[in-house]
C-alpha cells in the first residue's frame, strides 16, 4: 500500500531543506490517510464474520456522474463457501441505500448493520465448496474520503481512495487482508464525454444512445479490496508501451498535465525505471494488463492501484515508489497492518534504487542516503512494526519516520549484510514463490523465504531493528600495529527495548598514498576487538562510509595506546588449502561452523559466507589473481589460479 508523499531532491539543495520538504509532503500524506482511517477500524485487520468464504470473482455495474457524489447499480458476487452456511456477509457502508439483494432469480432478506456490514440470508443451507453467487443492489452518496468528486481546471472528476478500510464505503466486499478478489470487471456508465480509468485491461468503450458511455475493463490478477480503483474525468490519454518484451502503458492526465512538459517528461521516465526494476526485482507481475497512471485530486499523494498508480503530482521519486509496489504491495501485500512496512518499506527502497542507478552520481547518492539516515535515527524509540494496540492510530501505521523511511533503511541494510548478487535473488525468490506470489504475506513470510534463498537467518536482526526500537552508537577506537590495524568496537543504544544491536560494521580505511581497504567487522558484543591486515599506512579510517547502516552520532579515532586483549590473542590456528587454488578452496583446524569473507588484495570486500566443516568452499568465479581470507578474525593469503 502506499499513500507516499514525494521527496525532491536536487544536487542543489541543502539536506536541512531535503529534510524538511520530506516531512512536509510526508505529513501532507498522512493528514490524507488519517481522514480515510478514522472510523473505519472495525474489527481490526479481519473480520470474523466474513472467513468461512472465498471471495472468487466481483462485478461492478456503477452510474457514475463526476459532477454529482452518488453512486448507484449493483455489484455481483461469486464465492466458495469454506464450510456450509445459512447466510453471508459482506464489508458495507450502512449509509448506502441497498434496495435490493438477488439470488438466482430470487429476493433475500439482508440487514444493513451499524457495523458496516450487511448480513444476507439464504433460503437454503449453502454447501461447502460449491460456488455460488449473488447480486446487490443499492444507491446513494458515499459521503466519504474514500470516494471523491473534486474540479480540475474547471471540469468534474470523481475518483476513489481506498487504503486501508475505505473499498467498502463505495461496494460491497471484504476488507480483510486475507482474501484476494480473483477477477474482477468493472461496467461503469458516465456522461459520455468523461473517460475512466481503472484496474485491469480495457475491454470496450460503447457510445449509449441517451448521452451516456459504458466503460468496460477487467483484471483476471487477484487484488486486494483496498487496490480496487477508478478515476473518472475529462483525461486526455497517452497509450505507449513499455518493459522487454513490451505491454501496454496507459496514462490518464488532466489537462493541465497535458500541456506541462515537465510532467510528460516524468511520465515517459517510467520506462527507464521500469527496466531497472524489471532487471532488480524480476518481470513487472501484471504484464498481461499493462501498468499506467491515472491522475486524481490529492495533491503531492500518490496510491500504487494494481496496474494504475493514482498520482497526485508528477515526480520520480514518488513515480518509483507507486512502481515498486507493484511488487511489493500489490503482488505481494502485507497479510495484516502490523507489517505495513513489507508494503511502505520495499516501496522506499525502490526510491533508493531509483537514486542509486538512474537519478544521482555517487557522491549525491550518499547524501541522499545520509538524510535518510538522519530522518529515520531522528528520535531514540519507535518500532517499525505495528502492535495491535496502535492498530487505531493512524499516526503510528503510517508514521512516515518509521513505517517508510526506517523501514526502507531496514531493507537497505539486508542489502548490506547479504551483498547486492545475493540480496536481489532473494527479492526474486521472495516475490516468485508459489505461497506468496499474488498473495498475502507476513514478517515470518518473508524471513523464511530469506532463509531458504540465502542460508541466512534474520531472526535477530527483525528483533533489533524491526520489533524493537531506537538505534546504535559506535565509538571505534583503531591502531595499526606494522601490517596489521587493530579495532575496539563499543556501541551504546538508544532504547532500552533492544540489549545490543548485532551487525556487520563497515569500515574504510585509507592509506598515506590513497590506497584503500574495506573491512565488514562482524560485531556481535560490545567492545569487541578486531585485528585485520593493512599492507600501507595508514592515514584515516571512515566508519559507515556509504551509509549502509543505521547509527547516529558515531565516532571514530586513532588510539596508539590500544591493546588487544589476551582473549582475542588466543585464535585457533588454521591453514587454507591447496595454495595456489583453482576452483575449491577448504581449511583446517577450524572444526565449527563460522562466518567467513573474502577480500581482494587491495581490501574490497567480494564474497561472504559461513564455513562448514569438510565441505568445499566455491571460488570458480573468481578471477585470477592474490586475495585474503578471513574467518574467526585470522587472515590467509590465498592465490586464485
Amino acid at each position: 500500500m502506499c499513500k507516499k508523499i514525494i521527496f525532491l531532491l536536487t544536487a542543489l539543495t541543502s539536506q536541512l531543506a531535503l529534510s524538511q520538504t520530506d516531512n512536509l509532503h510526508r505529513e501532507q500524506m498522512k493528514a490524507k490517510e488519517m481522514k480515510s482511517f478514522a472510523g473505519k477500524m472495525g474489527a481490526g485487520n479481519i473480520n470474523p464474520n466474513t472467513l468461512n468464504y472465498d471471495l472468487q470473482y466481483q462485478r461492478m455495474e456503477l452510474t457514475l456522474n463526476p459532477e454529482v457524489n452518488q453512486i448507484s447499480g449493483s455489484v455481483t458476487s461469486h464465492f466458495k463457501p469454506s464450510q456450509s452456511i445459512s447466510s453471508i456477509y459482506f464489508d458495507f457502508k450502512s449509509s448506502l441505500n441497498v434496495s435490493q439483494v438477488q439470488y438466482h432469480g430470487t429476493d433475500l432478506t439482508f440487514q444493513q448493520l451499524p457495523s458496516r456490514e450487511i448480513k444476507i440470508d439464504f433460503p437454503a443451507l449453502l454447501q461447502q465448496d460449491i460456488v455460488d453467487s449473488l447480486t446487490i443492489r443499492y444507491s446513494g452518496s458515499p459521503n466519504s474520503f474514500s470516494f471523491s468528486t473534486g474540479n480540475q481546471s474547471g471540469s468534474p472528476t470523481l475518483y476513489t481512495f481506498n487504503q486501508p478500510y475505505g473499498a467498502q464505503d463505495w461496494f460491497p466486499t471484504k476488507q480483510s487482508l486475507n482474501d484476494k478478489i480473483d477477477r474482477m470487471d468493472f461496467k461503469i456508465t458516465t456522461p459520455s464525454q468523461y473517460s475512466v480509468a481503472a484496474n485491469g485491461k480495457l475491454m470496450s468503450e460503447t457510445n449509449l444512445a441517451n448521452g451516456q458511455k459504458l466503460t468496460f475493463w477487467r483484471t483476471m490478477y487477484p487484488t486486494a479490496a483496498y487496490l480496487v480503483a477508478l478515476s473518472i474525468a475529462n483525461f486526455t490519454k497517452y497509450t505507449d508501451t513499455i518493459g522487454n518484451p513490451p505491454f501496454p502503458f496507459v496514462n490518464y492526465v488532466y489537462t493541465a498535465t497535458a500541456g506541462n512538459t515537465s510532467s510528460l517528461s516524468d511520465i515517459e521516465w517510467t520506462k527507464q525505471i521500469m527496466t531497472t526494476f524489471e532487471n532488480y526485482f524480476g518481470p513487472y507481475p501484471f504484464r498481461n494488463e499493462k501498468y499506467g497512471h491515472m491522475e486524481f485530486g490529492f495533491n503531492w499523494a500518490g496510491l500504487e492501484h494494481q496496474t494504475i498508480s493514482s498520482m497526485g503530482a508528477w515526480d520520480k521519486s514518488l513515480i518509483a515508489h507507486e512502481l515498486a509496489h507493484q511488487w511489493f504491495g500489490d503482488k505481494v501485500t502485507c497479510g495484516t497492518w502490523n507489517d505495513i512496512w513489507l508494503n511502505e518499506g520495499f516501496a522506499t527502497f525502490g526510491e533508493h534504487l531509483a537514486n542509486e542507478k538512474l537519478l544521482m552520481n555517487n557522491a549525491q547518492f550518499i547524501s541522499y542516503m545520509n538524510g535518510q539516515k538522519n530522518i529515520a535515527t531522528a528520535s531514540p524509540g519507535g518500532s517499525v512494526y505495528v502492535s495491535d494496540a496502535n492498530l487505531g492510530n493512524v499516526s503510528v501505521i503510517f508514521d512516515s519516520r518509521l513505517s517508510y523511511t526506517k523501514a526502507g533503511y531496514l531493507v537497505w541494510m539486508m542489502k548490506w549484510i547479504l551483498g547486492d548478487d545475493v540480496f536481489y535473488q532473494a527479492l526474486k525468490d521472495y516475490h516468485a514463490r508459489p505461497n506468496l506470489a499474488y498473495n498475502y504475506a507476513a514478517t515470518s513470510d518473508l524471513k523464511a523465504s530469506f532463509l531458504q534463498s540465502t542460508g541466512k537467518d534474520f531472526t535477530e536482526f527483525f528483533n533489533d531493528w524491526l520489533y524493537g526500537q531506537g538505534q546504535p552508537t559506535y565509538t571505534i577506537k583503531w591502531k595499526q600495529a606494522g601490517n596489521q590495524i587493530q579495532f575496539k568496537v563499543a556501541q551504546s543504544q538508544s532504547h532500552s527495548s533492544v540489549s545490543f544491536f548485532e551487525m556487520p560494521l563497515p569500515v574504510k580505511v585509507n592509506g598515506t598514498g590513497g590506497q584503500t581497504a574495506y573491512f565488514a567487522l562482524n560485531n556481535t558484543f560490545n567492545n569487541q576487538e578486531f585485528t585485520e591486515a593493512v599492507t600501507f599506512p595508514v592515514a584515516s579510517v571512515e566508519f559507515n562510509y556509504e551509509r549502509q547502516i543505521l547509527e547516529r552520532n558515531s565516532t571514530v579515532a586513532q588510539d596508539n595506546t590500544l591493546k588487544v586483549s589476551s582473549v582475542e590473542k588466543e585464535k585457533d590456528i588454521f591453514t587454507l588449502y591447496p595454495n595456489p587454488v583453482k576452483n575449491e578452496l577448504y581449511l583446517k583446524g577450524i572444526e565449527e561452523t563460522a562466518p567467513y569473507s573474502i577480500h581482494s588484495a587491495d581490501g574490497m570486500l567480494l564474497k561472504k559466507g559461513v564455513y562448514q566443516p569438510g565441505k568445499a568452499i566455491v571460488i570458480a568465479d573468481l578471477l585470477s589473481g592474490t586475495y585474503i581470507f578471513t574467518v574467526k578474525e585470522q587472515s590467509l593469503k590465498f592465490i586464485k589460479h
